[in-house]
């Protein structure tokens, strides 16, 4: 494995992803090799190919064992149930901790609350500490970290009701940067999309506060939500990030936020700052969000990101067919309006295949 020259932690994710790669490849090796066999292309000397095969038998149970990667597709799946059932099990802890502390919340004395307050997060942060030692995925410590930081929003919650403290947006920013704090220091992606959902909480409402609403009302102004999630991807495209493995996360994260706050204002223009008739920002934003979906299927392509691809043709396709639906739903008969969208469905398909085949002549 190289050696990286970034944070340790930086150099740990890397060489992990390494071997998966490495992993990958292999099981591609073996596929194809077996595949050519089997059309009698190649036939190996019974000697090399066992040589072949103890090599990367050898080589795949160090790194599983080093780096507790996947070796199979039936180890990739597993995985795919982990994380899922990590990221149900802390909803429903988080749920089991709310509901707990407000069944029991009337019969404590008020110092005995404020020190539930108090430990519970504290317990999360030094059991989600403890895990991150002994396990190398980090399922179950993201599970914990998430844990903590319901048990750090029912903190911050619930001590100002005790104390008669008027809630603020600062809330919002203190939630982040505890969920960031946590996210940096095991590498969780899950915890990092959580602290970004509150910091985004944090600049809309700051932005509501300053077009003049009461900051809570900044759900009025998706406007707000645009300008956050193009903020949020912005450390998705620095050369040089903490946390490297987490630069996907800022970019498909935030142009997410974006492209659903402009798809709200293209059927909303009543919403909107701009001084324009509802019609006029409407159709602005219908363009908009055409041009953006365009622009990141463009990017991702380029990038060779799939992530960012498939989020701009998923967008582009939702404005497609929501203006279909809006413009010719109501007068259109019914058989004519979905062969239009069965026609639209074949020439975005055509133009996906003529995209992949100019860039298949290029790349050859």
């Amino acid at each position: 494995m190289s050696q990286g020259n970034g944070p340790p932690q930086d150099q740990a994710a890397a060489h992990r992803q390494e071997a998966q790669s490495r992993a990958d490849r292999i099981q591609a090796f073996r596929d194809e090799l077996c595949q050519l066999e089997a059309e009698g292309a190649v036939a190996l000397d019974t000697e090399i190919r066992q040589s072949i095969d103890l090599h990367h038998d050898r080589l795949l149970a160090e790194m599983a064992e080093r780096f507790d990667i996947d070796t199979d597709g039936s180890g990739r799946q597993l995985s795919l149930g982990m994380r899922i059932a990590s990221l149900i099990g802390a909803l429903a802890l988080s749920a089991a901790v709310f509901f707990f502390f407000y069944q029991i919340w009337g019969f404590l004395i008020t110092p005995l609350q404020v020190g539930l307050l108090i430990t519970a997060p504290i317990l999360a942060i030094l059991s989600a500490d403890w895990m991150a030692r002994r396990e190398r995925t980090h399922y179950l410590t993201s599970l914990l970290a998430l844990v903590a930081l319901a048990c750090f929003v029912l903190n911050l919650s619930m001590l100002g009701q005790i104390f008669n403290i008027a809630p603020d947006r600062t809330a919002f920013l203190v939630w982040s940067l505890f969920a960031l704090l946590l996210a940096y220091a095991w590498g969780l992606k899950l915890v990092l999309v959580a602290a970004l959902a509150c910091l985004a909480g944090y600049v809309s409402a700051t932005l509501g506060a300053w077009g003049g609403m009461y900051w809570l009302s900044f759900g009025q102004r998706p406007e707000d939500f645009l300008i956050a999630g193009l903020l949020i991807t912005v450390p998705g495209w620095l050369q040089r990030l903490p946390r490297s493995e987490f630069a996907p996360v800022y970019r498909v994260f935030g142009l997410l936020m974006a492209f659903i706050s402009v798809l709200i204002m293209s059927f909303w223009g009543e919403g909107s700052y701009l001084p324009l008739a509802p019609a006029i920002v409407e159709g602005s934003y219908q363009v908009l969000g055409f041009v953006g979906s365009a622009g990141v299927i463009w990017l991702g392509i380029r990038r060779a990101d799939g992530k960012l691809f498939h989020l701009g043709a998923t967008f582009f396709v939702l404005f497609l067919y929501t203006k279909v639906f809006d413009w010719w739903w109501d007068w259109l008969p019914k058989w004519l309006f979905f062969l239009v969208v069965g026609l639209i469905a074949i020439g975005v398909l055509f133009g996906l295949g003529r995209l992949r085949h100019s860039r298949r002549e290029a790349s050859t």
